[in-house]
This record gives C-alpha cells, structure tokens and sequence, in this order.
C-alpha cells in the first residue's frame, strides 16, 4: 500500500474529499517524523511503536575495494511491532 492508496481509503471510509484525506494523512506522517525528530516515542496502541535507536561508531568495510571505513555514530528509528497487529499477520 502506498501513501496514495491510504489517502484513496480515508476518503472512501471518511466521506471526505482526497485533499481532506491528503492533509488528514500528511499530519499524522508530519507527527510522528517531529516527535522521533525530538527523540520522543510514539506508541499506537495494538500496532505498534516508534522510537530511536543510538547506533554506536564502529569500523566498517567498503565491498567494493575491501578497504576498512570508520562509521560514525548516529540515531536511527526503529520500529516494534504491536502484539496485535503480529497476531493478524501470523494468523
């Protein structure tokens, strides 16, 4: 499902109109990437939850030459499914 296929569904289950759907979508996407931006987490209950994961520096290797790199450290989200939603994909 792609973010236009989500926008066609709000409309269709909502009666509203693409564009109200668009920015109905848009502002919860805008959310939720500002609260991981600020480092909060963000939890949706029976989906699932966001949050940030520290990545430590580390030394890496480049395929194509073989050569070592340093990898910096950095903050990468990180998603935990929900019981719920695991349970409907295993079922």
């Amino acid at each position: 499902m792609t973010k236009a296929d989500l926008i066609d569904e709000v409309a269709k289950v909502s009666n509203l109109t693409k564009k109200e759907s668009e920015t109905i979508v848009n502002t919860v996407f805008d959310n939720i990437t500002g609260a991981l931006a600020k480092g909060d987490k963000v939890e949706l209950r029976g989906f699932g939850s966001f949050r940030i994961r520290q990545r430590n520096a580390r030394k890496g290797r480049n395929p194509k030459t073989g050569t070592g790199v340093s990898v910096p450290e950095k903050r990468v989200p990180f998603f935990k499914v929900g019981k719920r939603l695991r349970e409907l994909v295993n079922a």
